[in-house]
């Protein structure tokens, strides 16, 4: 096996040198969740404090190697409850290892299904611990540029769990606040990335405000089957707030929704503008349920893996 740099005490780390094909289930220390194109995730557990951690496997020499030491990079400089957590980091001959806090809860949409019953309040409880989480990573000079809401987890099953920004593959840290590579999930991209203009941390709040949108109605707020018509109504700004869909939303949230989807960056709410605006500090969503409305149209709608591709 590759002698590995870094804490060696995860009771599954040698047999993953190799990283087997097959689910590795042989131990009741190391559970395997999930893989991808490059990478497989497990379960794991610290030999001596018994904690249950995420171990994110990702094979070298794979064109996707610069995307994850960026997102090294960026993890290891920031720490924020609503931030999902590096924990450790791993290099093989082969393999790179993240140890990464486990966040349990599920993803956004699934949960919300999941829920029963569900509020503008609900979304607005949401929305504000993606705001902290991306006010504090502007402080800090990241711009995540893949905000989406399969990128927003629940911490625990626990009915008031916390929420969690992952993946940090197309982030990047900014010095002069500008960048120019177009990058992102073609529906949450903002206006200026597509028009292929020098962009700024701007970006990830207009994200935030398609989010908003699909979190208050279950459908997004530009679709077109041609990638080029789509961009184009995302470049003009071009959405409605469609009857019967919006008729139960409180203004106040439609106000917010606007402010964040400005089409000028310049106009656009900041993060810190957002988390003062009224409906997100909890005076103005209403608690009326809206649950059958949104689940039927999030069931009908997000089968479309052209809002979950991220270009890079």
């Amino acid at each position: 096996h590759s002698r590995l740099k870094g804490r060696s005490s995860l009771v599954c780390i040698p047999p993953l040198c190799r990283v087997s094909p097959s689910p590795i289930t042989r131990s009741s220390m190391c559970v395997f969740v999930c893989r991808g194109a490059f990478s497989e995730v497990y379960m794991v557990k610290e030999k001596k404090t018994g904690k249950l951690f995420a171990m994110k496997c990702v094979k070298k020499k794979q064109k996707n190697d610069l995307n994850l030491e960026n997102e090294i990079t960026v993890l290891r400089r920031i720490q924020h409850d609503n931030v999902v957590r590096m924990e450790d980091f791993y290099e093989s001959r082969t393999h790179y290892y993240l140890i990464m806090e486990l966040v349990s809860g599920g993803e956004l949409f699934d949960r919300i299904l999941d829920r029963g019953v569900y509020s503008e309040k609900d979304a607005s409880s949401v929305i504000k611990q993606v705001l902290q989480a991306v006010s504090y990573l502007h402080q800090n000079g990241v711009v995540h540029r893949d905000l989406k809401p399969e990128n927003i987890l629940y911490y625990s099953h626990d009915e008031n769990s916390k929420v969690m920004i992952s993946d940090f593959g197309l982030s990047k840290m900014v010095d002069n606040g500008v960048m120019s590579t177009a990058c992102g999930t073609p529906g949450y991209v903002a206006p200026e990335v597509l028009a292929q203009k020098p962009y700024s941390k701007a970006v990830d709040c207009w994200s935030i405000g398609v989010i908003t949108y699909i979190l208050l109605c279950g459908y997004p707020p530009f679709y077109e089957e041609s990638e080029t018509r789509l961009f184009s109504k995302i470049m003009k700004a071009q959405y409605e707030f469609d009857s019967p869909f919006w008729d139960d939303i409180s203004e106040s949230a439609k106000d917010f929704t606007r402010n964040m989807m400005q089409k000028d960056p310049n106009m656009r709410f900041t993060t810190d503008q957002a988390l003062r605006h009224p409906w997100i500090i909890g005076k103005t969503a209403r608690s009326h349920d809206i649950y059958y409305s949104v689940s039927v149209q999030i069931q009908k709608n997000f089968a479309k893996s052209k809002w979950k591709v991220s270009r890079h």
